[in-house]
């Protein structure tokens, strides 16, 4: 009699590595059906506030095949990060490899800033990309996160890799301010990626989060101007010192 081989168990990242499509996708599999449904109830309302039950009534299964693929509601969670966080860190790493080409600072300081916008806004004007970007900020945001580690896991090591590119392109700057300015980048992207229209609103459209080329250049003007390297304090001239002894 001849023994079979037990059958490989279904693992979450399997499941996770599909692409989240519109649930209206003909002859979506009920994985991506829940994905698409946990996504949007997870970005409205938060984890806290998201059950299992709610995800499969709007995906249209049973709650048992919900925790059959995904195991729990962190399990399900986690799976969205999984599908959705890897494009995002390969376009960031792209980016970072350019800059690592470039031989001028300034023009490697830029380049950086735009490894860090350009992946984010690019999925906010892909479909769904809004809903990924608010439960970005929610994550990032919620104490509880830390329990989770989904942050920790799949979006730490590239910032770690931003970081030492910023320390390397900005000698002048200390431990703390490298932070801080990888801290403020952060938060200028995640906030645009969130946005539901209210810069559009106060702007009466000037600023508009969908176009990618308008926004990434208005920003990285501004984030530039604020985190370029320190100019060398200028030494007065001689005839310039004197002015102010007499004028002492």
């Amino acid at each position: 009699m001849v023994s079979r081989s037990p059958k490989r168990p279904r693992r979450k990242s399997d499941l996770a590595a599909r692409t989240i499509k519109s649930p209206r996708g003909e002859g979506q599999s009920s994985t991506a059906r829940i994905l698409v449904a946990a996504e949007e109830e997870f970005a409205n309302q938060g984890f806290d506030a998201t059950s299992v039950r709610q995800v499969a009534r709007k995906a249209g299964v049973p709650m048992a095949l919900v925790l059959y693929h995904f195991g729990d509601k962190v399990g399900l969670y986690r799976a969205i990060f999984e599908a959705r966080a890897p494009a995002i860190v390969e376009q960031r790493k792209a980016g970072l490899a350019l800059a690592d080409l470039e031989p001028d600072p300034q023009r490697k300081l830029e380049l950086i800033l735009k490894a860090m916008l350009v992946p984010m806004l690019r999925l906010r004007a892909a479909e769904q990309g809004n809903r990924f970007g608010t439960l970005i900020a929610r994550e990032i945001s919620d104490p509880a996160s830390i329990e989770r580690g989904i942050v920790k896991d799949m979006l730490d090591p590239i910032a770690e890799a931003v970081i030492t590119r910023l320390a390397a392109v900005l000698p002048d700057r200390s431990k703390a301010e490298i932070h801080w300015t990888f801290q403020i980048l952060v938060g200028a992207v995640v906030y645009p990626m969130a946005d539901a229209g209210r810069i559009r609103r106060l702007s009466r459209g000037a600023a508009d989060p969908a176009d990618i080329e308008g926004t990434v250049a208005t920003m990285l003007n501004i984030l530039l101007d604020g985190i370029r390297p320190r100019a060398a304090p200028r030494v007065p001239s001689q005839a310039a010192q004197r002015a102010r002894r007499r004028a002492r």
